[in-house]
């Protein structure tokens, strides 16, 4: 099987040919401004190096930083209705309470609260007020707002006031785009609440920018299936994605997880990705990437659904070094960056600017650009630097362990030479071959999902994890799975004592290949 894997960076656009179980090539450009230009220039070169060898292609899977940096940098968010259904609880903390002023600017939502929902039993807490949900759904459709998410109370145990009010609401206006929270979420109504206004407003987004990557695959000549990539180490197919652009948050660290599992043949390590701006620090389980379960700000936001439990550090190849501004007159070492304007800034390639690559190139870590620009750095600032930098990864690495053992640390992504041999707390540090493009790897190697989190009631345990993983199947099908390679890989159960008739919280996630063009 031949796979072209995508990673889209904030510094740049990696692309690799996989055939079976070896990396074919790989290349690596600059990310451009308008994002899908790199990602044409990225495929183009590749194919100028594999030539023939990447035909007949099946399947491009590509994973992009699009839909995160829309929500963080407040931009091409769209007016979003949200539809509570909780009355006359809840009233008081009304939807996007907790949002940045910023945000909730950007979006400016159009708010209805209504009667209904359940309680934590199953019971219906108020029956469902459905000509106030028609109501609604007329002023939405007259407004002019073309997204909508809708919350009730406790519908990851009963989904039935949300999705009769969806039904409502395309009666009125079959063409508003509606978000359920029950598909994303978990319990928690505002943080379950918040990632459906977050998906709802992204929803025109994904649509154009599937469409964009579909231009920019046909700009190249090349005709295959293409995929996104989600922040589980899986793949959706790019129409099924566009519905759930949330699930991309964080991809692009996960990727490079995937990829190092990959590349080192290791199911579990910790992996320490450097990027261009920053590094990302997680743990391998089973060869995926270790699932938070707490909750997860995303742009200021509280949010809790599936989201790899990562550690974020201001440290990357374009990071900014400054001479004698951090602690005891030492060199600060970020957490700014050139970003992908580091082939311009850096002074290895002629710029002015001071980054970690000039440090790095100066110690004879990397061979990159013209090293005599760096002659001048001092020992002492070079070395200074090095020492700063591994005691910023020896944190995070420490802040990430769940044991007080040594680990394996897997080295991964484009700055990878910044890490050192020897950390504190690291048995042994791997330098894997295309660690450089783990991202892309991992994009191209990449199955697909299907994930379910729900309680259940009055069915016994047995019968509980059964309907969860055929639930699991079913999702994973729809998102482009071949359905007779699925294979169960996580499923637990939770008793919850605090409810009545043997409730149970399962969650069962099952992957699969993707399913074969046509079938």
């Amino acid at each position: 099987m031949k796979r072209i894997g995508i990673d889209v960076g904030g510094t740049n656009t990696d692309a690799v040919l996989v055939e079976n179980d070896a990396v074919v090539d790989a290349v690596k450009v600059p990310t451009t401004e308008d994002v899908m230009s790199g990602v044409v220039a990225s495929l183009r070169a590749l194919l100028a190096r594999v030539g023939e060898r990447a035909r007949p292609l099946d399947a491009v899977m590509i994973g992009t930083t699009h839909f995160i940096n829309a929500v963080v940098q407040r931009r091409e968010l769209v007016r979003t209705a949200a539809l509570r259904i909780s009355l006359p609880a809840s009233q008081s903390l009304t939807p996007m309470i907790d949002w940045p002023r910023d945000l909730r600017a950007a979006v400016d939502p159009l708010v209805f609260m209504v009667e209904g929902g359940h309680e934590y039993d199953g019971r219906v807490f108020m029956p469902l007020d459905e000509r106030a949900v028609r109501e609604a759904a007329q002023r939405i459709s007259d407004s002019g707002v073309r997204t909508l998410g809708i919350s009730a109370t406790f519908s990851p145990l009963t989904a039935e006031h949300e999705l009769r009010a969806a039904e409502i609401v395309r009666e009125v206006d079959p063409g508003l785009a509606i978000t359920l929270s029950h598909r994303l979420g978990r319990m928690g109504l505002l943080e379950r609440e918040n990632v459906t206004l977050l998906n709802a407003c992204l929803a025109p987004l994904g649509r154009t920018t599937i469409a964009a990557f579909k231009a920019a695959l046909q700009a190249t000549g090349l005709e295959a299936p293409f995929y996104l990539t989600q922040n589980d180490g899986t793949v959706m197919l790019a129409e099924v994605a566009a519905e759930f652009p949330v699930y991309s948050f964080a991809s692009g660290p996960t990727n490079s997880m995937r990829g190092a599992a990959f590349l080192s043949r290791l199911d579990g390590a910790m992996v320490v990705d450097v990027g261009g701006t920053t590094s990302d620090i997680g743990c391998l389980v089973h060869g995926f990437p270790r699932e938070a379960n707490n909750v997860v700000e995303v742009g200021g936001v509280r949010t809790l659904f599936r989201m790899p439990d990562l550690l974020s550090i201001g440290l990357g190849g374009g990071t900014l070094v400054v001479e004698g501004e951090g602690q005891g007159g030492q060199p600060a070492v970020g957490p700014r960056s050139v970003g992908f304007r580091l082939p311009q800034k850096a002074l290895v390639f002629g710029g002015d600017t001071l980054t970690a690559t000039d440090i790095g190139v100066a110690a004879g870590l990397i061979d990159l650009g013209d090293k005599r620009l760096v002659k001048h750095l001092s020992a002492g600032l070079v070395k200074a630097t090095l020492a700063r930098i591994t005691a910023m990864l020896e944190e995070g690495i420490d802040r990430m362990k769940t044991q007080a053992d040594d680990v394996t640390l897997i080295a991964a992504g484009g700055g990878a030479f910044l890490i050192p041999e020897r950390l504190a707390g690291v048995g042994r540090v791997l330098q894997v071959p295309h660690a450089s493009v783990a991202n892309a790897v991992g994009a191209a190697i990449a199955q697909v999902s299907g994930e379910v989190d729900q309680v259940f009631t009055n069915i016994g345990r047995d019968a509980a994890l059964a309907q969860a993983r055929t639930l699991a199947e079913q999702r994973a099908v729809h998102a482009g799975a071949d359905a007779a390679t699925l294979k169960l890989v996580d499923i637990e159960d939770l008793p919850l004592a605090y409810l009545p008739g043997g409730a149970m919280r399962v969650r069962a996630r099952v992957v699969g290949d993707i399913a074969a063009a046509g079938a």
